[in-house]
């Protein structure tokens, strides 16, 4: 199955080298990397074009890629699903810490079943090379607070096709609004690597900040209300709580 790492950049000089160089050292033996970037100028668009060019000698890796304005994060991920053409999909704007992610993630997906629509996995915070804090997922449900670490999941293209892309009216939370609208459906099941496969780079859309995680808590909640999901309050509040406690670990 040919994989597509959905990458949305704007002005990322120096991370982006971290991300481009986790994806070149993957094992998996077809992968398509999307990149959007929404116009940068401090150097970002020379690094996509090195790398596109790096790829054109590396058999099963793919480039598509595009440089101009968008009207922020989660449409660059939207435009990135639609320039996509594989079978699975990952967002990938951070890095992937193992050269075999994309191929644990991907079997793991592959032998989770009849209902099995996706796969993920443990994830840590960084700040350069020090890690900020672990994140352990595990399996669970959203009646219970529990969402997998989105930088994390693996998709089937079919949940795009059936579900929809990202609402672009959420701030902070529409990835947690996407996987909400899936998860819903209990019949649909994620398969679980308890490992770290991913580093986050700490300071994210929703994790910038108490304010930024106020925002994300109130679109949490009505992510939740509009989906039909009962007691979207108090599932809310179970949220934090376990984000909390993912502090003390």
């Amino acid at each position: 199955m040919k994989v597509s790492l959905l990458v949305t950049v704007y002005n990322v000089k120096e991370s982006l080298p971290v991300t481009l160089a986790s994806i070149e050292e993957q094992d998996y033996g077809e992968i398509e990397t999307v990149i959007v970037d929404g116009g940068s100028t401090d150097g970002t668009v020379e690094l996509i074009r090195q790398f596109a060019a790096r790829m054109e000698d590396r058999p099963g890796f793919s480039v598509r890629w595009v440089s101009e304005p968008d009207k922020g994060l989660y449409d660059a991920m939207n435009k990135a699903y639609r320039m996509s053409t594989g079978e699975v999909l990952a967002v990938c704007n951070d890095k992937l810490c193992k050269p075999y992610a994309v191929s644990r993630l991907v079997s793991a997906l592959e032998n989770g079943g009849p209902h099995c629509v996706g796969a993920h996995s443990d994830l840590v915070y960084v700040e350069g090379e020090r890690i900020v804090r672990q994140w352990h997922m595990g399996q669970g449900r959203i009646a219970e607070g529990w969402m997998p670490g989105h930088p994390t999941l693996f998709l089937r293209r079919a949940v795009y096709e059936k579900y929809g892309s990202y609402d672009t009216a959420y701030h902070c939370a529409a990835d947690y609004e996407f996987m909400v609208r899936f998860l819903k459906d209990e019949e649909n099941t994620l398969a679980y690597v308890p490992e770290v496969l991913v580093a986050m780079f700490y300071g994210g859309t929703s994790n910038a900040g108490l304010g930024n995680y106020l925002v994300s808590f109130k679109e949490g909640y009505q992510a939740l209300k509009k989906n039909g999901v009962p007691r979207p309050l108090w599932i809310t509040v179970r949220r934090t709580f376990r984000v909390l406690a993912q502090f003390g670990r």
